[in-house]
């Protein structure tokens, strides 16, 4: 079976894996996906799972001057050893993430870090939204999670759509680089600076 760009692209989505990674999976198990997710688990993506209880400790701050000088960004990412935080891919991916918060403008890391009231708030729009649309009540609650969901995506480093390929996540950006490198790697904190902002 031929592996199509569009499959590549599915397996990406779901594993974060590198697109020849996925290529190769996809060659290795004639194009059967939920094998080729098993392939990829069994070539290395399994431990990228295994690796985010270990300690990160080592890392770097990187940081990104928009041109012209108005927005600029700094990006705290650890690892475990100092030998990986010099390696050419680690310094790329604080790169692509300085650039990232830069032009995404994130407000929290993870979904943990939205304040409660935040999250409050805004579920009482959406099922005010959803009541004054006409909405079923029985479908009020799943309406509002979908937003919710989309709400994360929007405020949240780790969940919004990587700027250099919105098809995958920056969580899957930085598991794929951990599954390349061996080591967790943790985007640990980051601060946008905006010319004349708060």
């Amino acid at each position: 079976m031929a592996v199509t760009a569009g499959m590549v692209k599915e397996l990406r989505e779901r594993t974060g894996a590198g697109m020849m990674d996925c290529k190769n999976a996809l060659s290795e198990t004639g194009g059967d996906l939920e094998r080729a997710i098993d392939y990829l688990r069994q070539k290395g993506l399994s431990d990228a799972a295994k690796r985010t209880g270990r300690t990160a400790s080592e890392g770097v701050i990187g940081s990104y001057i928009h041109p012209g000088g108005k927005i600029g960004v700094l990006v705290e990412v650890n690892c475990e050893s100092d030998f990986v935080a010099r390696t050419e891919e680690f310094q790329a991916l604080v790169k692509d993430l300085s650039m990232h918060v830069a032009a995404s403008n994130p407000l929290y890391l993870r979904r943990e870090d939205v304040p409660e009231d935040v999250i409050a708030r805004e579920k009482n729009i959406y099922e005010v939204q959803a009541r004054e649309g006409g909405k079923p009540e029985r479908i009020v609650e799943r309406i509002v999670q979908g937003k919710l969901e989309k709400f994360f995506e929007e405020i949240c480093l780790l969940e919004q759509p990587f700027v250099k390929d919105p098809d995958m996540s920056v969580s899957q950006l930085v598991s794929g680089v951990v599954a390349k490198l061996g080591e967790n790697i943790v985007v640990r904190r980051f601060q946008r600076y905006q010319l004349g902002g708060q």
